[in-house]
């Protein structure tokens, strides 16, 4: 029987594997409990999740085949098993990995698996998931081609015992989970919503802000709204609250500031939606930074009048001046300085230092982030968003000049070698 193979040529590469970056051959994997014989897990198909989920994690050669030449396009080089074995002997991976295509794709998973070494007279096993190395595969494409081509998993594993003896155990960490059961598919989207909440995320944010973007953001998934789209649906959100600081009301203010923290929770589902979906991108990443700050400046250039208003003083218009200055200035030196200047997909901002773990950068990173939402809300209930702004005037140009001086800091022990 022939085999059709497709290949996901479409997929941008992502950063290679630690340990090289295997050859993937999906084959049929359980048949699905649900009606559809292709779940569909967070707006993706699995075997379109798998594909770009070691993608991004380095895969370069990825093929599937199926028993029904008509499920996916041929792929170039064969629709066989002797299509693999040319892609393997052309060099192009030093691994071979067979895996079900029910499997569920994680990016972090691919990694660990691509890095792991296996004995080159040795092969390994863990679930439906195999591993062998380079010095096996040519052999082993062989083995599995002769005879009449094993497709099914459970041939697979039979012949390699037969030739190579049993496998050995790949570590927990790397047993990979499949996708079966409904159930299995609402386990299998919590657990990719769990592996997108970041480390870095303030106590608020993780306890309060986090549980509500990642529920819309599952829900977004299966739309067609777009990351970028959620960043400016949360920079319109973010500047219609500022005009309601221009009062001195307090019913007002506390408005604003609920619409700053919806602001604040929908600027979380840009990053999810890109990080589920890889639909992450560099202008996404620049997009999203800005937006934030914008909108605080917006937010204290606001507040500043209000409070100019309601007093009759210029005072407060320096105070928000000083605010806004020390938000832009920090902003720009830490995206000329500090966000890599590259096409590549990925993080474009996780700290305002190239050295993250020094303790000044720990303290300034943890300054940065979004908690402050909080103590806004609770002085609005009294009308006292002034009090704020008078912390945001002198605290925001505090904060830049902290970052120069990390910057100084930086620059010395690298012309040390430090």
């Amino acid at each position: 029987m022939s085999h059709a193979l497709s290949n996901y040529a479409s997929i941008p590469d992502g950063e290679p594997a630690d340990g090289g970056a295997p050859l993937l051959v999906l084959v049929p994997g359980a048949a699905s409990t649900t009606t559809d014989q292709e779940p569909v897990i967070l707006g993706l198909r699995l075997p379109q999740r798998i594909g770009l989920a070691a993608r991004a994690a380095g895969y370069r050669t990825i093929v599937q085949l199926s028993p029904d030449q008509g499920a996916a396009p041929a792929f170039a080089d064969g629709a066989d098993w002797h299509g693999v074995a040319r892609l393997a002997a052309a060099g192009r991976a030093p691994a071979l990995v067979i895996a079900p295509t029910n499997l569920l794709g994680e990016s972090a998973w691919f990694r660990r698996l691509g890095a792991f070494a296996v004995e080159a007279s040795a092969w390994a096993a863990a679930g439906q998931v195999i591993l062998l190395p380079a010095a096996l595969a040519r052999e082993a494409l062989a083995l599995l081609e002769a005879g009449g081509a094993a497709v099914d998993l459970a041939t697979i594993q039979d012949r390699l015992i037969q030739r190579f003896g049993r496998p050995a155990e790949l570590p927990a960490d790397l047993t990979p989970m499949v996708v079966v059961t409904a159930a299995d598919i609402d386990a299998a989207e919590r657990r990719l919503l769990r592996s997108v909440v970041k480390e870095t995320d303030g106590f608020m944010a993780r306890h309060v802000e986090r549980p509500i973007s990642l529920a819309i953001s599952r829900r977004l998934c299966a739309t067609r709204v777009t990351p970028n789209q959620m960043t400016l649906v949360s920079l319109a959100i973010g500047l219609a609250s500022a005009p309601f600081f221009l009062s001195a009301s307090a019913a007002w203010q506390t408005l604003g500031a609920l619409l700053l923290l919806v602001h604040s929770i929908l600027d979380g589902c840009d990053g999810e939606l890109a990080r589920l979906r890889f639909q992450a991108s560099r202008w996404g990443g620049v997009l999203d930074f800005w937006v934030d700050n914008v909108v605080h400046g917006v937010t204290f250039a606001c507040m500043a009048l209000g409070w100019s208003r309601a007093s009759g003083s210029i005072v407060p218009i320096w105070l928000g001046a000083a605010a806004v200055l020390g938000t832009v200035g920090s902003a720009g030196f830490v995206y000329w300085r500090v966000i890599p200047r590259k096409a590549a997909a990925g993080p474009v901002y996780t700290s305002v230092s190239t050295a993250p773990e020094r303790p000044l950068a720990r303290v300034l990173d943890a300054l940065s982030r979004r908690d402050f939402i909080y103590l806004v809300l609770a002085l609005a209930l009294f009308g006292k968003v002034s009090w704020f702004l008078l912390l945001a005037a002198f605290g925001a140009p505090i904060f830049f000049f902290l970052v120069l001086f990390l910057a100084w800091r930086e620059g010395v022990a690298a012309a040390s070698g430090a």
